[in-house]
């Protein structure tokens, strides 16, 4: 049952001009005084109201694109099934969506009907804002602010869902992932985003539908993997994809991996999106490419033991669990070859910290991925005390002068050799771990 029609007035909310963006100020307020209706909606109003930041702010209208087009210079129209117009504010998009609407006719609705990237998706008509709010997939995003006099509408019962930190879908919720199956880690990414908890409604057909998953583009799933895990809240949403079994259908081999009750592994995984995490809310840059690393690392290392196992050359076992983990994964995610070279180049240089020779030892700290391979190596402590020892070495190391350290590592040239268990760490020809680096 569809939840009455909710007019929330200015004095009876906290959503305030203040908060939003000049850009999206602009264009509501030229809509509305070329008498169009004019609304800032979904993730925004959501956001604003919870006291956060929304990185976009859209607005929905009874403009047609062509009527938006009009009113603004600096405006593009995109798409083909369902037109949007994108309004250029300095260096800012404002995404205007006329008010869409629903088809009255079942059969026309199956005739003009087509399966893309595993989404159902119709010729789009325009219509009301009260069928536009209930096209929208969460109760939450069902919220409009009016600019004309600065109230909220509510239409899905979203305001209910805010107070209640409670994620519902609006309509039944075995369609709606069938129309598009993206809504369950969509689901999955604002629950760990919001901190809110999924609706028991929603959640169920997680386990029957998962699979739908698989037959989304590898493109698409690449955005929405940057979105779940490189926005701050990538570990809560591991959890939640973890708990609700939808890990397998995005990164299957991560999902073997933890299978097999490797501590080490979840702890490497576990602290590298806490530490990913971590940089996003200081600021700081991070990389798809290191997320892939963290997270296929498990499979990649125990298909080149197992191959190394069979005999293969060392370098060899290493390429070739490279390219079959790369390849799977990226039937699923479609990683771009920029990354998947990084990827690499991570984990070929685990090796390399095991070897101590001066001019190896200095050529590595010089490699333009020293940084990330290195951060890498200190999130496989877990593998083994001789892994925890190699970190502080290199941790040392980089601390000194390069005059210093070179003349420390001839000195220390015949040091000890600590035996590293293959089956924990990469096989190297150099275990130089007990060397002590004297400034």
């Amino acid at each position: 049952m569809v939840p009455a029609l909710r007019v929330i007035e200015r004095e009876q909310h906290v959503l305030s001009r203040k908060h939003i963006s000049k850009a999206a100020l602009h264009v509501l307020y030229r809509l509305n005084k070329a008498g169009h209706d004019a609304f800032l909606v979904g993730g925004a109003v959501r956001d604003l109201l919870l006291g956060g930041k929304p990185k976009d702010f859209d607005v929905a209208t009874n403009a047609t694109p062509e009527e938006v087009k009009e009113l603004f210079g600096h405006c593009r129209l995109i798409g083909r099934r369902f037109r949007l117009a994108h309004v250029l504010c300095g260096s800012e998009i404002i995404e205007v969506a006329t008010f869409r609407g629903s088809h009255q006719d079942d059969d026309a609705d199956a005739r003009n009907s087509h399966i893309v990237d595993g989404r159902i998706l119709r010729d789009n008509v325009w219509g009301s804002i009260e069928e536009d709010a209930q096209r929208r997939d969460f109760r939450v995003n069902a919220l409009y602010y009016d600019i004309s006099n600065f109230s909220l509408r509510d239409y899905a019962g979203g305001m209910q869902d805010l107070e209640n930190r409670v994620l519902r879908l609006i309509g039944d919720p075995v369609i709606r992932y069938r129309e598009d199956p993206v809504r369950m880690l969509r689901a999955v990414r604002l629950a760990a985003k919001l901190d809110f908890r999924i609706d028991a409604a929603a959640a169920r057909p997680f386990a029957g539908l998962g699979p739908k998953l698989t037959e989304v583009a590898p493109a698409r799933l690449f955005d929405e993997s940057l979105k779940m895990f490189l926005l701050g809240d990538g570990l809560k949403s591991f959890h939640l994809l973890e708990h609700h079994d939808l890990l397998a259908f995005l990164f299957p081999a991560t999902a073997r991996a933890l299978q097999r009750g490797d501590a080490a592994l979840r702890a490497l995984i576990e602290t590298g999106l806490a530490s990913t995490d971590r940089r996003v809310l200081e600021g700081k840059s991070v990389t798809p490419a290191f997320l892939f690393a963290v997270l296929l690392w498990g499979e990649v290392r125990k298909q080149a033991l197992l191959w190394m196992g069979q005999g293969k050359d060392h370098s060899d076992a290493w390429s070739r669990a490279f390219r079959k983990v790369l390849a799977e994964q990226c039937q699923r995610v479609a990683i771009p070859r920029r990354f998947i070279f990084t990827v690499e180049d991570i984990w070929l240089l685990q090796p390399r910290f095991e070897q101590f020779q001066k001019n190896k030892v200095l050529r590595l700290l010089s490699h333009p991925r020293f940084r990330a391979a290195f951060d890498f190596l200190l999130l496989r402590r877990h593998e083994s005390p001789q892994m925890c020892e190699l970190g502080q070495w290199w941790t040392h190391a980089q601390q000194l002068p390069r005059n210093l350290l070179a003349k420390a590592l001839s000195r220390h040239d015949n040091a000890p050799v600590v035996q590293v268990d293959d089956t924990a760490g990469v096989p190297a020809p150099h275990r130089r771990c007990r060397h002590r680096v004297n400034s």
